[in-house]
């Protein structure tokens, strides 16, 4: 019996943190691991400790991401898993050199981009029969996020710390994923590439460090307040991983769990399209 080829599993934010947890124990189980990291010390240094391949870029620069998914095209024939982790909340306002709103940007405008670009080769895992799966990283912050398509830069509204701007981000991947899910599903004996969004709990990580409420929150619990790397990077692992996922494509998980809670907005079918719409109008792509 041949050996079976390994899967190609791309993962985003993986310089640090649960990304590079979920990167490290996708190689484990025999992954071939693509590691994005804006880092390049310590995304090299990931890369070489779990035998895989370090890609730089950051996504505060569309450039960055179009030259990322052209490099990612390039070696790889055939993608089974794009896992869009990359993000964060970023708690002084700050626009980025593609006159965008950093938060915006690096959680969902770029992450929509990299899919958008890296699609052919998803779609030619699907075509082999491989895993064929997007698995983007939200949070239960989208509750609270607010879409205005005439303002994704929240120029108009308080800042506040960043917390609206980042549950607005939030909520735009899960709209986005469910758009997704529906313009790539299987249809006429074509298979589909299928597409989750999840929120992998409250980690204790670098995640938040510029925010003065998570500074406290850490002094004052003893940085108690939420669970550690390896808990956080579980459900991406589980929904990256070869095996079936529970659940229909574009469903929303809180951790493990199907159909977890999100903002009223996400089940609105015309806004998925909308966003999708002036998001490939914002970063110059066909709808």
């Amino acid at each position: 019996m041949s050996e079976k080829t390994p899967r190609t599993v791309v993962v985003t934010g993986a310089s640090s943190g649960i990304g590079a947890v979920a990167a490290a124990r996708l190689a484990e189980r025999g992954d071939r691991v693509a590691v994005v990291g804006r880092n390049p010390e310590r995304t090299r240094a990931v890369a070489e400790s779990i035998g895989g391949a370090a890609f730089v870029a950051d996504f505060t620069r569309f450039d960055e991401v179009r030259e990322l998914a052209s490099a990612l095209s390039e070696r790889y024939e055939a993608i089974d898993v794009l896992l869009n982790n990359a993000g964060g909340l970023i708690s002084t306002r700050t626009d980025t050199v593609d006159g965008h709103e950093a938060t915006i940007q690096s959680n969902y405008l770029s992450p929509y981009l990299l899919t958008r670009m890296l699609l052919p080769r998803l779609e030619e895992s699907a075509r082999r029969g491989g895993t064929a799966r997007v698995v983007s990283t939200s949070s239960m912050a989208n509750r609270w996020g607010r879409i205005d398509l005439t303002d994704l830069d929240s120029t108009d509204r308080p800042w506040r710390g960043g917390w609206r701007g980042y549950g607005t981000a939030k909520l735009a991947v899960v709209l986005f994923i469910r758009e997704l899910a529906r313009r790539t599903a299987a249809r006429e004996g074509v298979p589909g590439v299928d597409a989750y969004s999840l929120h992998p709990g409250t980690i204790v990580t670098n995640f938040g460090s510029g925010s003065p409420l998570i500074r406290f929150g850490t002094k004052v619990t003893g940085g108690r307040w939420g669970t550690t790397a390896d808990v956080g990077a579980a459900p991406l692992v589980a929904l990256a991983a070869d095996s079936p996922v529970p659940a229909v494509s574009g469903v929303y998980f809180d951790r493990l769990r199907a159909n977890g809670a999100v903002a009223r907005a996400a089940d609105d079918v015309e806004l998925q399209h909308a966003l999708w719409a002036k998001t490939a109008e914002i970063v110059g792509l066909p709808i």
